[in-house]
């Protein structure tokens, strides 16, 4: 049973759940008026599309949950990055990082212990320097090739205190510097999908028919002159509710479904003196096995079919496509 609290607490979480998202709503308008007088950003992303290693992204505390999902992102939209905690690189991790990489240092305050104590040594091997910080004249932000100014009038929490309002900020100025970047490298759905080849874009951007279909003795066919019980016989081996009709060639001339079957026993009672030409569908839908599985799906949807044929380039019969087939495999 739902525990009831006292309706005092509930008025009161609801108040401030609604005045969270406007200070931080508020926090990130803010944030895009500042951008518009301001090419800071523009200068970081310069500097990042010439980096010809990996950015490096560093925080500590909550500052550094956030650079970790920066990295993330970036690295998942076209730009190799990878966090490292402060602490750690001034015990060793630093040698992770070259002269060819870039650092972007992230510090509210922009005073970061932690951080101040590599960021020389950041400087001396040549890396570009890219700081978020809430103080642009923090020793930090005077270190920098470029501040990213992420301050914020208040934060969310009502003591003023823990970091929520500057922590949104910097994310959404994280996830900026980003799109910025995917656009400016041309990164496209497919190069998404080939970094996320386990999610449900990468199975539907990477997944050929060639991956899914049924081949060699699993394709059910049979020749023009056979009978139609003879191909019904081959519909009930194969298991996939129709067969294919090939000629010499073994290309496809026609298809032979269940729901063919269905309809044509109201009005054949003898199967034996029927010909399997004479009750096929001609011309039936194909596709080749280069072709992504999400286009055989298409396919499929639009003609309202669960079976599909697979044809070489000299539209030879290779394989054999159901809808149960691209279900299993996730493509839908």
């Amino acid at each position: 049973m739902l525990k009831q609290f006292d309706p005092n607490i509930t008025r009161r979480a609801m108040q401030l759940a609604r005045e969270t998202l406007e200070i931080e709503a508020d926090a990130v308008r803010a944030l895009q008026v500042r951008l518009e007088s301001d090419d800071s950003v523009g200068h970081a992303v310069g500097l990042l599309l010439a980096c010809g290693g990996r950015v490096v992204v560093s925080g500590i505390g909550k500052s550094g949950h956030i650079a970790r999902k920066i990295a993330a992102t970036l690295s998942s939209t076209g730009t190799p990055a990878m966090f490292v905690h402060p602490a750690e690189a001034a015990h060793g991790d630093l040698g992770m990082v070259t002269a060819q990489d870039a650092f972007i240092a992230i510090s509210n305050s922009g005073e970061t212990s932690e951080l101040m104590s590599i960021l020389p040594i950041v400087k001396r091997m040549g890396a570009p320097l890219i700081a978020m910080t809430g103080n642009p004249g923090s020793s930090l932000a005077l270190l920098a090739d470029v501040h990213l100014d992420v301050s914020v009038a208040k934060e969310a929490c009502p003591l003023n205190l823990a970091p929520t309002a500057s922590t949104t900020v910097t994310l959404a100025l994280g996830d900026a510097l980003a799109v910025a970047l995917l656009d400016a490298r041309g990164f496209r759905e497919e190069d998404f999908a080939r970094s996320h080849p386990g999610g449900a874009l990468g199975r539907r951007l990477l997944t050929h028919v060639r991956d899914v279909m049924r081949s060699g003795a699993a394709v059910p066919m049979v020749a023009a002159d056979v009978s139609l019980s003879r191909a019904l016989l081959e519909i009930t081996e194969k298991g996939m509710g129709m067969t294919a009709i090939v000629d010499a060639d073994q290309r496809p001339i026609g298809v032979f479904t269940d729901g063919d079957l269905r309809r044509l026993i109201e009005r054949v009672q003898d199967f034996s003196k029927v010909a399997i030409r004479d009750v096929m569908h001609a011309d039936p839908r194909r596709v080749h096995p280069d072709q992504l599985a999400v286009d055989a799906v298409a396919i499929m949807e639009q003609y309202r079919i669960n079976q599909m044929l697979v044809v070489d380039a000299d539209e030879r019969l290779v394989g054999a496509l159901h809808i149960h087939d691209l279900t299993r495999a996730k493509v839908i």
